[in-house]
């Protein structure tokens, strides 16, 4: 049996770091954090392997990781990430570890894994936490791909080194990002019920694949029912502007849920996603043709560049938009002063974003990278430094102050700016008869969508009956398949 460990503790320097990221990642990034379940947590000095879906990159472990202020937990990350030297040095502090990946390192490389899977198991052996992703990759969508048993085979073999006296817990833990690629959006980290890995012990020694495989179910079944997981991948697009649309939002009034709260909204656009999923399997053809009216509408909208909640508002006409320009005159200084020291916050990321970055999934990883360790410390920290040295304390406080104000007030301006033209192209006339035809298709679509819920309990019922029809036509064709 191997000597019991304590976690090690992140030096001052350390602490300092983590706690400038922490609070710009948390205050300055994101409009509002939501973290449910944290208590569940195992205690620092419990060997914890931490669980969630991978949907965006960076993003995913920063939340995780900064939602564990009280332990400095390891987690994997594509090794090309490691080759930046300022990114290396940012991550590694963080506690990354390299992941090196045949696709994107080359064969030769993957054997550099085992030193990785080192790190891992005597991370364990400490009693650290461990964030892995079972996915082995971010997906695109928010949906639940196929797991991976690597974690839980990590896992165990941190039991198997103390001679499976030492309990050892897999905590199955989830995001949900209200937009992915933008800041100063609302975020949220949510723990489920941590699984002791005691029980499987005996198992796993005699049956080990049998126990990865009962574990990894439960894992899957948690972070599955904290997540948003649209199934329907067909018609994952006209779902998803559904539910992130106008009729997401009326759904959820209509079933007595805030739609601004991002946790009330994720429960609203769960079961909307069910019910739609139901009526899918149910009324095929009936769904299919909803679906297109869907693309058209949607379509139509990017096209003509206007916003969907501009068919909501009554005040479409002139004195609408001569009341958004005076909005818009009347912040202009002000903008202007705070856009000169913060607009290489936003400029820096688009370069990066439109040479390098192809997947979109990896757009917000630019961004909050680019804010906590570029932008931020050269257009912000060093002049503040500046004027200090220069005997400025006074403007030095207040230039740190209004900075992260003036950022903020800067992006909504321009998120402003975006609408005004979008609600401009909205009121034109020679826009007209193609808003028209879009309202005619949005409301016709929104009178169906209604009928289509009405009737979801039968609708359920149906698609139970056909998804057991198919669940045992498929178990009858893997019981026949070993015998030929």
């Amino acid at each position: 049996m191997t000597k019991e460990l304590s976690p090690r503790k992140p030096g001052l320097p350390a602490k300092i770091f983590r706690g400038y990221l922490k609070l710009l990642h948390d205050k300055l990034y994101y409009r509002h954090l939501y973290i449910e379940g944290r208590e569940k947590m195992p205690a620092d000095g419990i060997p914890t392997v931490a669980v969630t879906q991978h949907q965006n990159c960076l993003n995913d472990p920063l939340l995780l990781g900064f939602a564990l202020s009280d332990r400095k937990p390891r987690f994997l990350a594509r090794a090309n990430v490691f080759k930046n030297p300022i990114f290396n040095w940012a991550i590694r502090g963080l506690g990354a570890l390299p992941a090196y990946r045949m696709k994107y390192d080359g064969y030769a490389s993957v054997g550099k894994n085992q030193q990785t899977f080192q790190e891992v198991a005597y991370a364990l052996r400490r009693g650290e936490t461990v964030i892995l992703y079972p996915e082995a990759g971010h997906q695109d969508k928010r949906w639940l791909g196929n797991f991976m048993p690597a974690y839980l085979k990590m896992a165990f073999n941190a039991a198997e080194e103390s001679g499976f006296q030492r309990e050892v817990f897999v905590m199955p833990a989830a995001h949900h990002y209200a937009v992915y690629q933008h800041a100063r959006e609302d975020a949220m980290m949510m723990f489920g019920d941590p699984i002791s890995l005691v029980p499987f012990y005996e198992l796993y020694k005699e049956q080990p694949r049998v126990a990865i495989r009962e574990v990894n179910a439960m894992v899957r079944q948690q972070i599955e029912s904290m997540m948003l997981n649209i199934t329907d991948l067909e018609h994952y697009e006209q779902v998803d502007f559904l539910r992130d649309g106008v009729y997401g939002e009326q759904y959820a009034l209509s079933i007595g849920l805030d739609p601004k709260h991002l946790p009330s909204k994720l429960k609203a656009d769960k079961e909307l996603v069910r019910k739609l999923d139901d009526a899918t399997v149910a009324e095929p053809e009936k769904m299919e043709a909803i679906y297109d009216k869907v693309r058209k509408y949607a379509k139509g909208i990017k096209k003509l560049g206007v916003r969907e909640w501009l068919f909501e508002k009554n005040r479409t006409g002139l004195g609408g938009l001569i009341n958004r320009v005076l909005m818009l005159l009347l912040g202009l200084p002000l903008f202007i002063v705070s856009i000169i020291p913060t607009f290489p916050m936003f400029l820096i990321p688009e370069i990066f974003l439109k040479k390098f970055i192809k997947d979109q999934m990896f757009r917000s990883s630019v961004r909050v990278g680019v804010l906590l360790l570029i932008a931020f410390p050269l257009f912000c920290i060093v002049p503040v430094v500046v004027m200090l040295c220069c005997g400025n304390w006074l403007s030095a406080l207040c230039y740190l102050a209004a900075y992260p104000l003036m950022a903020i007030y800067s992006y909504h301006y321009i998120i402003w700016y975006t609408k005004f033209v979008g609600y401009n192209n909205f009121i034109r006339p020679k826009n007209r008869d193609k808003v028209e035809k879009l309202r005619a298709i949005r409301e016709e679509l929104y009178i169906e969508l209604d009928n289509v819920l009405a009737n979801w309990k039968e609708n359920a019922e149906k698609a139970a009956a056909i998804r057991a029809e198919l669940a045992a036509a498929k178990a009858a064709t893997e019981a026949v398949e070993p015998q030929e």
